[in-house]
């Protein structure tokens, strides 16, 4: 519905950038989500986790606190994005060892080094799929004088993104407004064009990496070369984004078996988590198998 609807009708986002952009509209989308797995929850309050991003201010955390107790949790607790990602990909994060791990998101990348259940070492940007999606339209507007929407910037990074130069060259129709005469207009582009749109925020990610494994502890570090970086969230799966950061840092990088769902899994075993329950499913087991 997305910048498809008539003017009496508003399209609203209640989460932007990892943070709420509209309390009233969080408030609801909680409430509904919390109907949809407990319909008699008027009368079972649940104990909810919110996983947060670690660059965040504090009224911004408040504000999530706020929205979730509006919504009707007796208890809420707000991890961050990276500790629930990890626990999510069944990363041995208990062990006295070094993981590192890099998340994706929407609005933010979060990279962390997590050790003894703790964060070591945690870097955050605002910066996510949606600035992928925004490099494209920019860039498609500055080169080819065409004005398109999120939806198709989107459709183009799922469908020919990529981060490294691939022996065949994919190409896909885009429809959109000429800049020039505001006519509406259509023509092809290359995965090639797509993957200069996405070379900034990109190397920002690898630039964030980077940065992080050098803040890392030595020993922390020579357990991370061993066993590498993985990776979750939406972002993660661009193609060739894993081995473009492999090249880049000399470190192996896996991505997680459901990134896309590694923050949610990983909220809901926080409990078990912190009462120290041990799991016997353990990522570095299936990537050695």
């Amino acid at each position: 519905m997305l910048s498809k609807t008539p003017g009496h009708i508003r399209t609203i986002r209640p989460l932007r950038d990892g943070v709420i952009a509209d309390l009233e509209s969080t408030e609801k989308m909680i409430r509904y989500f919390i109907s949809r797995v407990l319909p008699r929850y008027r009368f079972i309050k649940p104990r909810m986790v919110v996983g947060i991003p670690s660059c965040i201010t504090e009224v911004e955390r408040r504000a999530v606190e706020e929205s979730a107790y509006k919504a009707g949790a007796r208890e809420v607790i707000v991890i961050e994005e990276s500790l629930a990602s990890a626990i999510g990909a069944d990363i041995p994060i208990n062990e006295p060892a070094g993981h590192m791990i890099c998340d994706i998101g929407g609005g933010t990348t979060e990279i962390s080094v997590i050790s003894l259940g703790g964060m070591v070492v945690t870097n955050a940007i605002r910066l996510g799929g949606d600035e992928f999606d925004e490099a494209i339209i920019k860039y498609v507007r500055a080169v080819n004088n065409l004005i398109i929407g999120q939806q198709m910037a989107e459709h183009l990074k799922i469908e020919i993104g990529n981060a490294v130069p691939d022996k065949n060259i994919e190409e896909i129709e885009v429809k959109g407004t000429n800049a020039a005469n505001g006519l509406p207009q259509r023509f092809k582009i290359g995965s090639d064009q797509i993957r200069e749109a996405l070379r900034d925020p990109i190397n920002q990610i690898i630039d964030n990496i980077k940065s992080t494994l050098g803040q890392t502890p030595p020993e922390l570090a020579a357990d991370i070369v061993e066993r590498g970086i993985v990776m979750t969230g939406g972002g993660s799966l661009l193609k060739g984004l894993d081995k473009l950061i492999a090249t880049e840092t000399g470190v192996p990088v896996f991505i997680a078996e459901r990134p896309l769902d590694c923050v949610a899994l990983g909220a809901g075993k926080y409990f078990e988590f912190i009462k120290g329950v041990d799991s016997s499913k353990n990522i570095y087991d299936s990537l050695n198998g």
